[in-house]
């Protein structure tokens, strides 16, 4: 089986997702992973603030799609672009200790 990781293009978010990659195929060899880079409202618009362009969900809500449709197995975020609750059908399924 291969997962499927959503992750934004930002460089952040690339190397976050690298390290949990690589931290699960260290645990798991042989382990097949892949990115899918998804472009959020919050990468899109840029010249105004987050309040105004939907504040915390505007970088995750484009991943919580693909997410619920099964077109990707999981998403890396940081903490802080998480809203307060979680979609329905969606949770928390891990915070890594800080690298």
């Amino acid at each position: 089986m291969k997962l499927i990781f959503a992750t934004r293009p930002s460089a952040l978010a690339r190397w976050q997702t690298q390290w949990v990659i690589a931290a699960l195929q260290a645990a798991h060899p042989g382990l097949e992973c892949e990115e899918k880079i998804i472009t959020t409202q919050g990468d899109k618009i840029l010249d105004k603030p987050l309040p105004e362009i939907g504040g915390k969900g505007v970088f995750t809500q484009e991943l919580e799609s693909e997410l619920l449709s099964g077109a990707v197995h999981c998403a890396v975020h940081s903490l802080k672009d998480l809203p307060v609750e979680n979609p329905a059908g969606l949770t928390v399924g891990s915070i890594p200790a800080r690298a």
